[in-house]
């Protein structure tokens, strides 16, 4: 996993979780990063201080240890919430509408819908990284 920083149009930075560089340019081009602050899609790497890694210690963890810690935080913020997988969009609006009661949810929006959601003056939060499920770590 490498870390990149990242600017939207709007001039807002943010950093990013890859799995290497040519990830972060595949997933720019299919537009599916997105500035967590105003949704803007049109992204690009922005200048930022290299870092430098020192020698690996053994103590110091592997990506596998990474990604267990990822998917145990994940787990933990969205233990109150339900997934609804593609009908995100639909049920955050019927939510904001009062046609169904409020709950805590989480699922898959595309970009276009995720805009669409905060322009309506809905509270939604983009997942920077797609959502680990403890079982993929094994």
């Amino acid at each position: 996993m490498i870390v990149i920083d990242v600017a939207c149009t709007g001039g807002h930075r943010f950093e990013g979780w890859f799995a290497s560089s040519d990830a972060f340019e595949d997933q720019r081009a299919r537009a599916l990063v997105a500035c967590p602050t105003c949704g803007d899609t049109d992204v690009e790497r922005a200048l930022s201080v290299p870092r430098i890694a020192g020698k690996r210690s053994n103590d110091a963890p592997s990506p596998k240890q990474m990604l267990a810690t990822i998917a145990a935080m994940q787990a933990a913020s969205l233990k109150d919430s339900t997934w609804v997988g593609k009908e995100f969009a639909g049920k955050a609006r019927d939510m904001a509408d009062g046609a169904i009661p409020q709950a805590t949810i989480h699922g898959e929006a595309t970009p276009a819908e995720a805009k669409a959601l905060r322009e309506d003056g809905v509270a939604v939060m983009p997942l920077l990284c797609p959502v680990v499920k403890p079982s993929e770590v094994n």
